[in-house]
């Protein structure tokens, strides 16, 4: 089974059982180094953010079935906190001393420059060297979201856009340049590099609007893990209740792809 889409009880319970469905076990005890890629987008608590707690089972998980390194890895899109203060802010700084985990500000991480004529928005990008070394597993929340339609894994990927060429002129949100065509700025991103593995807290939900507004009424109360963020966020754009063949990263015609030889060759 490639998607799992599990009741939510708890976050061990359930993220483990998640995992568990997609034999995610057998994939991680090959690997050496490993991302953890959580949405903080800003310093606001869950649901608009991933829970140190469902990113703490993850670890849990990880370190039950693999001896790989483990690192969690953010580019916060504040306007005026930097990612070591969301980090602070949210509980991370404490669940990485709780587990011996490096914690890497994707902002400020050394880069490479890489090129695809398929890509019309960005046939040029600057991506963080770690997103080429490492099995990334992105860890979003399940949301709605004004520009994208819906903020999931494939989104989740923005993270690793650095300010410095990614701010805009405007200063404001660390990653502006991304919303001036935000549906091709997901798909020409995520063929550059996108997720490995993804798991989604689907706990809650965010109905309208990324950065907070109506909670989903009834909670969803699921959680998600595939290997294919693609079909991953079409399962999530349904539990919004939100056509995905209406959203146009999630419809278009090509498919999303891990990098070449991710399974046994990421610390190469």
């Amino acid at each position: 089974m490639h998607l799992s889409v599990i009741d939510f009880y708890s976050y061990h319970e359930s993220v483990t059982a998640a995992l568990d469905a997609v034999s995610a076990g057998e994939t991680l005890a090959k690997q050496k180094s490993i991302l953890l890629k959580p949405n903080l987008t800003n310093a606001s608590p869950h649901p608009v953010t991933t829970p140190a707690a469902c990113c703490e089972a993850v670890i849990e998980y990880i370190r039950s079935c693999s001896a790989a390194e483990v690192i969690i890895a953010e580019g916060c899109g504040d306007a005026s906190l930097e990612t070591d203060e969301v980090f602070d802010l949210l509980g991370y700084r404490d669940l990485a001393k709780r587990h011996k985990i490096i914690l890497i500000d994707l902002n400020t991480a050394p880069l490479r420059k890489l090129k695809n004529n398929n890509c019309p928005i960005f046939p040029e990008i600057y991506l963080p060297d770690i997103a080429f070394t490492h099995f990334i597993i992105s860890l979003p929340v399940l949301k709605a979201h004004s520009l994208s339609g819906i903020t999931g894994a494939l989104k989740n990927m923005l993270g690793f856009a650095p300010p410095k060429y990614y701010a805009g002129r405007s200063g404001g949100w660390k990653k502006s340049v991304f919303h001036q065509n935000m549906q091709q700025s997901i798909i020409d991103l995520n063929l550059y590099r996108c997720p490995d593995l993804s798991v989604m807290d689907a706990s809650v939900g965010l109905a309208d609007f990324h950065l907070g507004g109506r909670h989903c009424t009834p909670p969803v109360k699921k959680i998600i893990a595939g290997y294919n963020p693609l079909e991953m966020d079409r399962q999530a754009a349904n539990l919004l209740g939100l056509d995905w063949q209406q959203i146009p990263h999630l419809s278009a015609d090509f498919r999303y792809k891990p990098l070449q030889g991710s399974l046994q060759t990421a610390a190469k």
